[in-house]
């Protein structure tokens, strides 16, 4: 993994409208950005822990496991067991998903007002590709998403660029006209390796404090906030 992928390869913090000017295309993860998944997430690690682990690991400590792939996550831990801990947790997910799974405030609202006004869109996520369309269907916004980049269209997840030159790619987008927007220093990082625009999100589990340190273009305190610097709110 490059220096820049580590590192703060980034612009400096703009909150006004004139950083967003050129921007056509919007790149959204989904867990923690799009959904709230975040009880669902800790609930799934919590579950497996306690199967391997019992009574080491709490909730703040799982928080950190948030953003990389389960295989990433889990060969830290143990590598001889990363498929069977990988397996406990999808099991454990699936069977919760829908009734942990919730929305986010202005949301749909913001995604309506992005179509209506002829934005490209797409996913680009560390989840299965299953899993994923499952959550946007549960919440409705499926319709807004032809381009789903998952987990099992890529070699490199973020914060490689690959997953967003795909998307971007399928969407006949550049990255000088585009914006990632995630809940995770990958998602910010990755946008910079891309080399487009990016958005962190205040309410990601681990605070935009956190998030600042990687240097995104801009922090949304709430998802509406997108329309205001794309200027069309």
């Amino acid at each position: 993994m490059s220096d820049r992928q580590n590192g703060f390869a980034g612009s400096s913090q703009e909150n006004s409208v004139g950083v967003l000017n050129d921007i056509d295309t919007i790149l959204f993860d989904l867990d923690g950005t799009l959904i709230n998944t975040i009880d669902l997430i800790i609930a799934s690690f919590l579950h497996t822990m306690e199967v391997y682990y019992p009574g080491k690991y709490k909730r703040e400590d799982v928080i950190s496991f948030i953003g990389p792939p389960l295989s990433e996550t889990f060969e830290l831990l143990d590598q001889e067991k990363v498929n069977e801990m990988t397996q406990t947790y999808r099991s454990f997910n699936l069977e919760k998903h829908d009734e942990l799974v919730t929305e986010y405030e202005g949301v749909m609202e913001t995604l309506e007002e992005l179509e209506k006004n002829h934005f490209k869109m797409a996913i680009v996520t560390t989840k299965r590709r299953e899993t994923a369309l499952k959550g946007l269907k549960l919440m409705g916004i499926d319709r807004f998403f032809d381009v789903v980049i998952s987990l099992d269209e890529v070699t490199d997840y973020k914060p490689h660029p690959e997953p967003l030159e795909k998307a971007m790619a399928a969407l006949g987008s550049t990255p000088g006209k585009t914006l990632m927007v995630g809940d995770s220093q990958h998602d910010i990082l990755g946008g910079k390796n891309a080399g487009t625009k990016t958005a962190g999100v205040a309410w990601s589990v681990k605070g935009s404090e956190f998030l600042n340190q990687y240097d995104p273009d801009i922090m949304l305190e709430n998802m509406k906030d997108l329309l205001f610097h794309l200027g069309i709110s």
